[in-house]
């Protein structure tokens, strides 16, 4: 709980709001509700937790929510959910249908004068979400509760206006959402035109015109002729990772190397205290588990820069000892071979045998050196642009928190 002086001044966000607007604090016009359900409620009523709702949209991520055994909290038709854990992340939720939640998230209702998606816009408002997590209590995992949410500023126009408000928005920030959606598209063609144009170098070589053989293996067909066909444990050291979890600490000197970490390209880092499975220059580490059908199966991640690396369970360290580390890894990345374990249903979990025993193909070393140097170089081309069309998708980002801002605080003209 959070127990500290506020001041009773409003914030400098909500700004000068139009004079038949009301100011007032979260908690003297929103209610919080905290019912536990029934048994049999748990049993038929939907539950959502927090990882089911998108950040800044209030969208689900799950298209039929179902019932679960979790300690839940009810909510109803027209209430809004409010992540309290990590409230950076701007989970905000209005509620379409009755169910049951998680209890990181604060249940709210608006009174008679509160419409719901206007209460809802104001929730997932730039401005409000930053002001809740500047309020925020624990260092490792960050949260509010209803003593800071309730003690945010609420503007209040009237029940028109505040409809008036919620219809532009939904209008506006659908057009926003659908040129996000068609950059994001736009990304997701990008990466598979640049994953095949590397597979078809890694896979037959620079030269067009070289005489080829049949590879034996169905997912290779034809290769280059004087390329050789080896298993991995053949010319690679192989070791699966150890559990780091216990060692998670923020202020650790090691890179804790999980299947988040691979999948971001090093992105999302953890750091932990304790290496029980060092990585070193030249190492490819391999995620081994994943869902169904899931995107960090069999992601590669190369070793490139000299760092403290701790290779968690559930990912592999590879270490060649010939051979260009740059070439495997991309042909191992999201090897076919390893692919065909995932059946579309359970969660695949990639053995210690499936990749010691995976064929994969060797040219000479100075023609590995030469793709490895032709791939490098494509991927930082694409990257290029990839980048340029991730700056546009913030830009748009940014405009549709700055848009939900200015008009739930009456700074748009005609919406007043």
């Amino acid at each position: 709980m959070s127990y500290f002086q506020r001041s009773e001044e409003l914030p400098e966000w909500v700004g000068s709001p139009p004079r038949d607007w009301k100011t007032d604090w979260l908690k003297w016009n929103v209610q919080r509700l905290a019912l536990r359900p029934t048994e049999d409620e748990v049993e038929t009523l939907p539950y959502i937790s927090n990882e089911d709702i998108s950040s800044w949209t209030g969208k689900l991520l799950v298209d039929d929510p179902q019932p679960t055994e979790a300690d839940s909290r009810k909510f109803w038709n027209d209430d809004v959910l409010f992540n309290k854990l990590r409230p950076y992340l701007a989970k905000v939720y209005l509620a379409d249908f009755d169910g049951l939640s998680s209890g990181e998230l604060l249940c709210l209702r608006g009174g008679s004068s509160v419409d719901p998606k206007f209460l809802f816009y104001v929730l997932s408002s730039k401005a409000f979400v930053d002001a809740v997590n500047a309020e925020t209590f624990g260092s490792k995992m960050p949260r509010a509760d209803w003593e800071i949410v309730g003690h945010q500023p609420l503007p209040l126009p009237p029940l028109d206006t505040q409809k008036r408000i919620t219809k532009f928005l939904d209008q506006k920030t659908a057009q926003i959402d659908a040129l996000i959606e068609k950059k994001q598209a736009l990304l997701e063609r990008l990466a598979e035109k640049r994953q095949a144009v590397i597979t078809q170098a890694v896979t037959k070589g620079l030269n067009p015109d070289a005489p080829m053989k049949d590879s034996g293996i169905k997912w290779f067909g034809q290769i280059p002729a004087h390329w050789e066909v080896k298993r991995l444990n053949g010319f690679c050291d192989f070791q699966s990772g150890k559990a780091h979890e216990p060692f998670i600490d923020p202020d650790g000197a090691f890179v804790c190397v999980n299947a988040r970490f691979i999948s971001t390209d090093g992105q999302a880092v953890k750091m932990c205290s304790e290496n029980l499975c060092p990585a070193k220059l030249g190492d490819i580490l391999m995620v081994m588990s994943d869902l169904p059908n899931g995107r960090a199966l069999a992601r590669s991640f190369l070793v490139d820069e000299k760092a403290e690396y701790a290779v968690n369970q559930r990912v592999c360290r590879i270490r060649p000892h010939t051979g260009n580390s740059t070439y495997l890894s991309h042909q191992l990345n999201r090897n076919l071979q390893l692919l065909a374990h995932n059946d579309g249903k359970e969660q695949t979990h990639l053995s210690n045998s499936a990749f010691l025993h995976l064929k994969l193909l060797f040219p000479p070393p100075d023609e590995q050196a030469e793709i490895a140097e032709a791939v490098t170089n494509f991927e930082a081309s694409a990257r290029v642009s990839e980048q340029a069309i991730e700056r546009s998708g913030t830009l748009l980002q940014e405009y549709r928190a700055t848009l939900i801002t200015a008009a739930v605080t009456g700074q748009i003209e005609g919406l007043q």
